[in-house]
């Protein structure tokens, strides 16, 4: 039989650890001699600590080796937490570790590789820049990549020095010693050290890659694997490693108290017994006897025929008595390890901690990003910022240091330079890492990174949204929505997009089937011919909705009679209108508490209504009278859920805007036609109305905009007519 020799370190034992305790399988071998084992218990993960490096037909294999310390607590934090997500494992196994130190450069192929079992990671030379007291320069390399020989390396460096390809050497030297390794590239007068560095890098094996591809045989069919489904099977492994061991020293232990039980029946009748055994004529007989008359079993009469004379002894007798009470404790624990798979999990963590005790270290290979690979992102504070949108579609983020508390009573301070007839729409705080979730009235849907937004003072412009965005001429935004963390699966599962169509169809999606953001924008919706998206609220799934028709009437129903549905789907009847030409003129998500319901007309009439007015019914119904539109009053144009402290922007479509307090505006019945909030001419009727939210600690984005059409609250009359 062939046989290979080799010097293994005292970690090498830790492979074969209970294998005499029935704790793996056994199969022949390839000539069916002898039986081997069909995988070693391994205390330790060989395949993550060592690497490994095969081919076979049609498939091969390349594993990188690992950090012993980091392993063992990547493993533990796996088994507190089955859930754990690959990003959290990289907590704890930052990368893989060579033997040979050197660098990892650039994350992008770690990342890879952990996620995929695919990638392919950087290697570079520790090299430094040392100048000497001549004032020549050199460079020193202290570790070199992985698998690479130091040899033909340097063989190979001196021939492209010779040939021209690299410039700025003049000598190359191999000063490694027991020490340690050290190679010394002398450096020329005139070059430049970080140049010559560079092209080191560039052509020679000072950096090379190490191509990872995790395929490992998983119950004997092959797989790749990524970082956590070698941990995972590590962990099944070792437990089932842990219950056979168990297993098999609870089957001894038994075993020998089975014995025990023997000898202490045989020490209990001592006289009895010697007499039977001094009768017999040969120890069958004897030990026939000792099984028919004290009732033992074949193994304890013979054990009893083979104690010796010395353990009749009372000293002998206090042992005997002790080992069984001692045993049966061990059977105990034993049956309360194969009981409980908690005490197993512990146990596995355990004899990882203790290998980590006994043969961690520190990690060997620096782990250090490439310049190219640092996104936007790494350099920019995830920091609050205020976001502006104007009416118009004007948008920026400004440094939330801008917005000045100010008290009572003060100038206030100039707001968006933007155009008289433009003024700001919505103004929110968002952190610069947050996604902004971009709709449009085709029903599409873009993202874009706050920090991507253009930053200007409270006094600029903003830019266009349509120019950040891959938006068609002839779409237009209808909803942004800021969202926190796309990334977080408890959030996107547990929120949800509401949306709704001119038409009256509605749609709720969770937030999950828009956490994949695409640079050119994806469907969100599919809008039938005729229709268009008008709006889209975040909601928790727990809120009510209203929905608001032209033609003066409201649905309100909880946001549970809408089924989630994919992210395609055209959506279900939220309302049913009363005429072809009714269209929706406004959806809302109630989600503040003692909010009202705000309507306004087109004619310049609103009114401020208790939301419980609007009784809760199912969807697709006709609705309720939320305004008695006349010919007076104008059709219904807005809805808006508000509260005390909000604003209201109303703008005519001859370009006059004013500004209303919402506290100013008293509430009245459901069915009312409401108070003349602004004066108009009969050729002119309002084109939109906004709501502007307070936010606290942030002055107010618009200077108070006042008007001579705007109505005398004092002097408006409430008018009424029957629902």
């Amino acid at each position: 039989m062939r046989y290979t020799e080799a010097r293994l370190k005292r970690i090498a034992d830790e492979m074969l650890g209970d294998i005499n305790k029935n704790t793996v399988d056994f199969q022949s071998n390839f000539d069916d001699s002898l039986k081997e084992p069909s995988v070693l218990p391994a205390k330790v993960p060989n395949l993550l600590l060592n690497g490994a490096s095969g081919i076979a037909v049609g498939m091969a294999t390349n594993m990188a080796p690992h950090n012993l310390s980091e392993v063992v607590d990547g493993i533990v934090a796996y088994i507190e937490n089955n859930e754990i997500t690959i990003s959290e494992l990289m907590e704890h196994i930052t990368a893989p570790d060579f033997p040979t130190g050197a660098i990892i450069y650039g994350y992008q192929g770690v990342r890879s590789a952990f996620e995929t079992g695919r990638g392919r990671i950087v290697m570079r030379a520790k090299a430094e820049i040392e100048v000497l007291k001549s004032g020549r320069e050199q460079i020193i390399v202290s570790e070199i990549p992985y698998m690479v020989n130091k040899a033909s390396m340097i063989e190979k460096t001196a021939a492209l020095v010779n040939e021209k390809k690299i410039e700025g050497i003049s000598d190359i030297r191999d000063e490694s010693d027991r020490d340690g390794l050290r190679i010394v590239y002398d450096i020329k007068k005139d070059a430049i050290p970080n140049v010559v560095l560079n092209n080191l890098y560039k052509y020679t094996q000072l950096q090379t890659s190490f191509s990872v591809n995790n395929v490992a045989l998983v119950k004997g069919r092959p797989e790749t694997l990524n970082l956590k489904d070698l941990i995972k099977h590590y962990v099944d492994h070792r437990h089932d490693v842990v219950i056979r061991r168990t297993q098999y020293e609870l089957d001894e232990a038994q075993k020998r108290a089975h014995i025990l039980q023997g000898y202490l029946i045989a020490l209990d009748n001592l006289d009895e017994v010697i007499k039977l055994i001094r009768e017999s004529r040969d120890p069958e007989i004897a030990k026939n006897g000792l099984m028919e008359k004290f009732e033992l079993s074949e193994i304890q009469a013979k054990a009893i025929l083979d104690m010796r004379l010395q353990r009749l002894t009372g000293l002998e007798r206090e042992k005997i008595v002790s080992e069984y009470e001692e045993i049966m404790k061990l059977i105990e624990y034993l049956e309360s390890i194969l009981n409980n798979e908690e005490l197993r999990m512990q146990i596995i963590k355990d004899e990882l901690q203790e290998m980590k005790d006994r043969y961690g270290d520190e990690r060997r290979t620096e782990i250090v990003h490439s310049a190219e690979e640092f996104t936007d992102e790494d350099m920019i504070p995830n920091e609050e910022v205020v976001i502006t949108i104007s009416h118009q579609g004007y948008i920026k983020r400004t440094q939330l240091g801008e917005y000045k508390t100010q008290g009572r009573g003060g100038v206030g301070s100039k707001g968006a330079g933007s155009k008289t007839d433009d003024f700001t729409e919505h103004l929110f705080v968002a952190k610069t890492h947050n996604y902004l979730l971009i709709f449009t009235e085709s029903g599409k849907v873009f993202w874009i990174k706050v920090y991507r937004l253009p930053e200007g003072a409270k006094t600029s412009k903003g830019r266009a949204i349509q120019n950040l965005i891959n938006i068609e001429p002839s779409d237009s935004v209808r909803a942004v929505i800021n969202v926190d963390n796309l990334s977080d699966e408890d959030y996107i599962n547990n929120n949800f997009l509401v949306m709704c169509t001119e038409k009256g169809t509605i749609k709720k999606t969770t937030l999950e089937a828009y956490s994949r953001p695409r640079t050119n924008g994806i469907n969100a919706i599919t809008i039938n011919e005729g229709d268009r998206l008008l709006n889209v609220k975040m909601t928790n799934g727990d809120n009510n909705i209203i929905i608001a028709a032209r033609s003066g009437r409201a649905i309100r129903f909880h946001e549970s009679n809408v089924r989630p549905m994919g992210r395609t789907a055209a959506g279900v009847r939220g309302i049913t209108l009363a005429s072809e030409t009714d269209v929706v003129v406004e959806m809302v998500a109630i989600t503040r508490e003692n909010a009202n319901l705000l309507v306004v007309s087109e004619k310049g009439y609103g009114k401020r209504s208790d939301i419980e007015a609007y009784r809760v019914t199912k969807r697709g119904g006709k609705g309720v009278k939320t305004l008695n539109v006349t010919e007076k009053t104008g059709s219904l144009v807005a809805i808006k859920e508000v509260i005390d402290t909000d604003d209201l922007m109303i703008i005519n479509k001859s370009g006059i805007t004013i500004r209303l307090a919402v506290e100013t505006l008293r509430v009245m019945g459901r069915a009312t036609q409401g108070v003349r909030l602004i004066k108009i001419n009969e050729q002119d009727s309002i084109s939109s109305v906004e709501k502007i939210e307070k936010i606290d600690d942030i002055e107010d984005e618009v200077d108070d905009i006042t008007s001579e059409n705007m109505s005398d609250s004092t002097d408006s009359e409430e008018e009424k007519t029957e629902e």
